[in-house]
């Protein structure tokens, strides 16, 4: 059939959630046309495998000796893709996928060849009703490269109320559910695997559009994300991991002409971050921002070498960007919708 998803590897990276892997898998099956699914298991010691080769035996399985993180798990297994496989669908292990999840998102890919990646619609899986945090409505960055998303500004999410059906180039789609070009993934050498985990997807988003490439949302698809099941968004380590990858991702990406403003400003704001959750009492998660920055520095010559790798070519003048600032419009001016934020700022 003319929309068969043959030409498609779902791959699902798990560590130690065979109890997901049971509750999410049988949607995958079900709704994604032809489509080769693959699990990627990271060394995990619960009794994943054993459930995917008893209960899941049509699912192919690759097996990693250790844990590699979500980013070079995820960059090892798109290297043993077979030939015939031109789109890899990046899926979190806990998404519930809908039927006619795919095609859509195949359409567009088929349709416009600038187009690397895509993601769907994420509504939130224990409020379904809501978007969820991670994607949302297409993903967009903020003058200093704060990512949010059209449907969720920092933690105030909307109702679906059909507002983001479109499909519409955006800063970055979500690591949750990505559909990727693979010829455009491998010429970008993937993920980046410094970053193990957190803010990846959108570093090789703004990657991907530098290069000349172009990032989509498309809203004729929709799928639902229970989301925080690896680190909850408390976790110090993922405080850790956000704060430094975003460091990174700022200087990795942002044009020459830019980027000393834009770096400074968020060296700042980051130690008002961080007195702030010590006058709080969270004082775990302010050390985490201290040890972000210190390894940030340590680490500085890998991020120049990368950003000479993949050079910064485009300003803020770019789809996906607000070039206002997020934190000011949400904090300062009370705006809680993407609607509410000043349209001559958007991209």
């Amino acid at each position: 059939m003319a929309d068969a998803c043959a030409d498609v590897a779902v791959v699902i990276l798990n560590w130690n959630g065979a109890a997901l892997l049971r509750q999410f898998l049988p949607s995958v099956l079900a709704y994604s046309n032809a489509a080769q699914i693959i699990v990627v298991d990271n060394a995990s010691t619960d009794d994943s495998v054993a459930v995917l080769v008893q209960e899941f035996p049509q699912v192919k399985l690759l097996a990693h000796a250790a844990n590699l993180g979500f980013c070079e798990g995820y960059n090892q297994a798109l290297n043993q893709l077979a030939p015939d496989i031109r789109y890899a669908v990046l899926l979190n292990s806990d998404v519930a996928v809908t039927p006619g999840w795919l095609q859509p998102i195949r359409q567009l890919l088929e349709a416009r060849l600038a187009v690397a990646a895509v993601q769907p619609k994420i509504r939130a899986h224990a409020q379904p009703e809501l978007f969820e945090y991670a994607g949302a409505g297409g993903g967009y960055l903020d003058r200093l490269g704060y990512p949010f998303c059209r449907g969720r500004l920092f933690d105030t999410l909307e109702p679906d109320q059909g507002q983001y059906d479109d499909a519409r180039p955006v800063a970055w789609a979500t690591g949750a559910c990505m559909v990727v070009r693979l010829s455009a993934w491998h010429a970008l050498h993937g993920l980046e695997p410094e970053f193990f985990a957190h803010m990846e997807e959108i570093d090789l988003c703004w990657r991907l559009w530098n290069a000349g490439h172009e990032v989509w949302y498309h809203g004729g698809s929709t799928v639902y994300h229970v989301g925080g099941g690896t680190l909850h968004k408390s976790n110090p380590r993922k405080t850790y991991l956000n704060f430094r990858n975003g460091l990174a991702l700022v200087y990795k990406n942002t044009h020459a002409s830019e980027l000393a403003g834009t770096l400074a400003t968020r060296l700042v704001l980051d130690w008002v971050a961080a007195l702030r959750l010590l006058l709080q009492g969270e004082s775990a998660d302010a050390r985490a921002i201290l040890r972000a920055h210190r390894d940030f520095y340590r680490r500085l010559s890998h991020w120049k070498q990368k950003r000479r790798q993949y050079p910064p070519r485009l300003t803020q003048q770019r789809p996906g960007v607000y070039r206002g600032s997020l934190v000011w419009a949400y904090f300062g001016q009370g705006k809680r919708k993407f609607s509410e934020l000043d349209t001559r700022l958007l991209s």
